[in-house]
């Protein structure tokens, strides 16, 4: 049935309560089946193929917490991205969140992007489906229903649509609303029961959520999703992501200019998913997520966690400490997902091939292969020297365990001699009277040095002359720097390795001279003190992950609060208060 617009149009939300009011039998036949606990309440009827889930809460605290975070520039580009979200999301599809949403909405709402399935599934859509395009995601918006009541009252309120059509159609005896002829985006609305309002992008893709509704698989019922999920679980989390790692890659391959090789997107096609529960803390925001392979998959992964030693030779200056529990495993693991994943940082390949033009070297057989143990790589600034001006404002550490001396005093001669063939000037020499090698530039350009620490830890310097913060032990470790204790987390331990940035010195271009940002990127990066990550395997199919973004506090009022109310978009109300 089709309403056609004139001069005016009702845009019948009341006709959502009305279906809120007829639901009772279908609300009965969701109650026979049974729901996953313990899983965000949307996830029991979001398809399993969805690429992303997010379930956000709707507390209003938890959104005045977020926007006090940062400095007042980033506080007012969070309140345009909200504002965008909340037009994107409500305003659009012609809700008001404050008046038609907040009386009757749950704890929680779900926001998914539900891919073609002509990319999930390599299937065709069902001939009576509606048609959609088949490279733009549909946006999938669950509202649990805690009100019924109060929805059917606050519903049964008409909205004046000044612009396009209303139709109304019904899928396996669900009635659903759809606009049609709206300048930015149509929008298909349906009740399903007493329990959920669903609003998406796209009517196929309502067809598809009604379907799981009905039955079909969710995301819910994807294997380890609840399981990784009670891992992370906290009551007091203001987000959880889900990302359908499968999917992900399937839509990446199908929207690239060159699609991922059939056999890589199959290694891909091994990964489950990834979860994460985003926390509000005092000083910033924290994020626990956990990893999974499917339960199919033949790749494992060695419950290793050994990284606890190597922070005690970074001073504890470092601006960048990246530490590990075993180089050589992390290295075999990395090159075997790399080559078939998108967003890999490098090519594995390029790596080998280039260390064996310039050195005759193999990288696995001459270095990997003893480099089994731990290892850091800290970026370290320089000690001024008015003396000796440096060209070069810090220094990268490298320190790798190793289990047999001898093949690594084999292969740095080996290297040492490839070096001198290349006119390098490589000499023994001291530092703090510990024996090191020293090689240096033909042209001046930058040195390495090179030694031990403890017998079976070789070190090794490049850029700025840090040997002597390393050498001996530095007598105050990166460990007990007050802003390294408040950022890296602690809960996984032990752990298989750690990560920290300290954000305020990395990007100070009198520290290093990076490519100034973007100024909407700058704004976000300016707002952030440092970034902290511990990681730990704790199965053979699954990693944990701890994340902490330690945010400036500015107690400053942000150009643009959300209690402002006037015709500017950027000060509109925003989601929920």
């Amino acid at each position: 049935m089709m309403y056609k617009n004139k001069s005016s149009l009702w845009l019948t939300l009341g006709a959502a309560a009305l279906l809120i009011g007829g639901g009772v039998a279908t609300y009965y036949f969701v109650l026979s089946r049974k729901a996953l606990e313990n899983v965000p309440i949307g996830a029991n009827i979001v398809p399993t193929d969805a690429m992303v889930a997010v379930s956000l809460s709707t507390e209003p605290k938890q959104w005045e917490k977020l926007r006090e975070y940062g400095t007042p520039e980033s506080k007012a580009a969070l309140n345009k991205t909200i504002q965008q979200w909340r037009d994107r999301l409500f305003t659009d599809s012609g809700f008001d969140y404050q008046q038609d949403i907040q009386p009757w909405v749950g704890d929680e709402v779900m926001v998914a992007w539900l891919p073609h399935q002509t990319i999930t599934s390599g299937t065709l859509p069902k001939p009576d489906s509606p048609p959609s395009s088949p490279t733009e995601p549909a946006m999938v918006m669950v509202f649990p229903i805690a009100n019924p009541q109060k929805a059917q009252e606050v519903l049964a309120q008409p909205k004046l649509l000044t612009e396009g059509d209303i139709s109304q159609r019904t899928y396996r005896g669900i009635e659903i609303i759809e606009t049609q002829g709206l300048p930015t985006q149509n929008y298909s609305i349906a009740v399903l029961g007493e329990k959920f309002l669903l609003v998406t992008t796209d009517a196929n893709a309502t067809d598809r959520t009604i379907d799981t509704y009905r039955g079909e698989a969710s995301i819910a019922k994807t294997p380890g999703y609840a399981n990784a999920v009670e891992k992370i679980q906290t009551p007091r989390a203001f987000a959880q992501v889900y990302l359908n790692i499968p999917v992900a890659a399937s839509v990446a391959s199908f929207t690239s200019a060159q699609p991922i090789p059939p056999e890589n997107l199959e290694k891909l096609q091994q990964h489950q998913g990834f979860v994460s529960s985003v926390i509000f803390e005092a000083g910033g925001i924290n994020f626990k997520g956990i990893s999974w392979y499917k339960p199919s998959s033949q790749k494992t992964l060695a419950v290793e966690n050994e990284s606890q030693e190597m922070l005690k030779w970074i001073p504890n200056n470092a601006m960048m400490v990246m530490a590990g529990g075993n180089l050589q495993r992390l290295w075999q693991d990395y090159s075997k997902d790399a080559v078939s994943n998108p967003i890999a940082p490098f090519n594995p390949e390029t790596l080998r091939s280039s260390l064996k033009q310039a050195t005759q070297m193999d990288l696995d057989q001459d270095f990997l292969s003893w480099m089994d143990g731990e290892f850091s790589l800290s970026l370290i600034p320089a000690v001024p020297n008015k003396e000796t001006p440096q060209k070069f404002s810090a220094g990268l550490a490298l320190m790798v365990e190793t289990r047999d001396r001898q093949a690594a005093e084999t292969a740095l001669e080996k290297l040492d001699a490839s070096m001198k063939s290349k006119d390098f000037r490589v000499e023994s020499t001291q530092v703090d009277g510990q024996p090191v090698v020293k090689w240096t530039s033909p042209y001046g350009g930058f040195s390495v040095v090179r030694g031990w620490l403890d017998n079976n830890v070789l070190f090794a310097t490049l850029g700025a002359p840090i040997a002597n913060q390393i050498l001996p032990e530095p007598e105050t470790a990166i460990a007990s720097d007050p802003l390294f204790r408040e950022t890296v987390p602690t809960e996984l331990s032990p752990n298989n390795g750690s990560f920290f940035v300290d954000v305020q010195r990395a990007f100070d271009r009198r520290n290093l001279s990076l490519p100034q940002l973007p100024p909407p990127q700058a704004v976000w990066v300016n707002a952030i003190r440092s970034i902290g990550v511990s990681a730990a395997v704790v199965s053979d199919r699954s990693t944990r992950y701890d994340i902490f973004v330690n945010i400036k506090d500015d107690t400053q009022p942000s150009s643009s609060t959300p209690t402002e109310t006037t015709s500017s978009p950027e000060n509109q109300e925003n989601l929920p208060e």
